[in-house]
């Protein structure tokens, strides 16, 4: 009882020092741009505050996905060369693990709490890799309906959803239990997705992109239908499209607040902006980096970063104004990138 009696005192004290040490790594955090580089053997890490790239990692041939741990301390890739998934320290941005996958992988993606990762895995017969964090382990594989070109986690956590371009369908699964939700069965290839959400948070629509179309498709989750397809504007006269690089019309995002969502065209070189939950253009970017494979925003959604396979750098977007800001020179061939906060 003594023992009880002298500790109680400290309690209080005990949980505002803990309190106070996660502000301050919270605070330490500093966001991050991770740009692969699919013809190459680095991955690049920028600031979106000088627009410098601040750090390399080394030793990862022919990246393809990328994803940051909720709390900062890790960084996954998907690679091609060595069909694995590497686990890469967020500090020293080192490999540190490669984990052995199903088949050979393509776009990933992390699970809310940080416990799983899923792989989309390109490779017959596909599916979605599951990767224990903790246990560095591959446990096991989500059977698709088709292979597998991106996979993705809603907004809200709770369900997994992979896109195959062979298929043409769209997977989805309970994150919980990795049971299949449903499927979807559409007319072309699935390519990148985006989500926008209820007030509630649960997923509204998913914005598709699709092959050889240069724009993309809305999927309404609750009802598991296609309400809307909206093509990107036709170019101004005098203005070439971009024949090399990745589909029509790759990459797309949702700013946090909701509002607007962001839409590579390839074929015409620049980055649109749509109004949500209207859907009607508000801004077009050209840009002067070119092939426009990918992009990703900031936490604030004020500026975008334009993946350019072809010109071998990142374009950055104010989205407000929609103008190209500068662009960043960085590895061969860069396509996925992804944002996250790094310790």
């Amino acid at each position: 009882m003594t023992t009880t009696r002298r500790f109680r005192p400290y309690l209080p004290v005990a949980a505002g020092v803990l309190l106070c040490t996660a502000t301050i790594m919270a605070a330490d955090r500093k966001v991050r741009i991770i740009q692969t580089n699919s013809a190459g053997d680095n991955v690049h890490v920028i600031d979106p505050v000088t627009n410098k790239v601040v750090g390399v990692i080394n030793g990862i041939e022919v990246s393809h996905g990328a994803a940051v741990a909720p709390d900062g301390t890790r960084i996954y890739i998907s690679n091609e060369a060595d069909s694995t998934l590497d686990f890469v320290d967020g500090k020293s941005l080192k490999v540190v693990k490669k984990v052995p996958l199903s088949g050979h992988p393509n776009n990933i993606a992390v699970a809310k709490d940080g416990k799983h990762v899923y792989v989309g895995i390109i490779q017959s017969p596909g599916g979605v890799d599951v990767i224990d964090t903790v246990g560095m382990t591959n446990v096991k594989t989500l059977p698709t309906k088709g292979t597998i070109h991106n996979a993705y986690v809603t907004p809200d956590g709770n369900y997994i959803v992979a896109g195959s371009i062979a298929g043409k369908t769209i997977n989805v699964f309970d994150e919980k239990t990795g049971a299949s939700a449903w499927v979807l069965d559409m007319d072309l290839g699935i390519r990148p997705m985006a989500f926008a959400a209820n007030p509630d948070g649960s997923t509204k629509w998913i914005f598709v992109q699709l092959t050889d179309f240069n724009g993309f498709a809305v999927v309404d989750f609750a009802t598991h239908k296609e309400v809307q397809r909206i093509k990107n504007p036709d170019l101004p006269p005098g203005k070439a499209t971009v024949p090399e690089g990745s589909d029509p019309s790759h990459g797309m995002a949702v700013t946090a607040d909701g509002k607007t969502l962001v839409v590579c065209s390839r074929l015409n070189n620049y980055l649109y902006s749509y109004s949500l939950p209207d859907l009607k253009l508000q801004g077009s970017a050209e840009l002067t980096g070119k092939g426009a494979g990918w992009v990703t925003l900031t936490p604030d959604g004020k500026t975008a970063y334009v993946a350019n396979p072809v010109t071998n750098d990142v374009s950055v977007v104010d989205v407000r104004t929609m103008k190209e800001v500068t662009k960043i020179p960085v590895g061969f061939v860069p396509k996925r990138n992804t944002t996250g906060y790094l310790q």
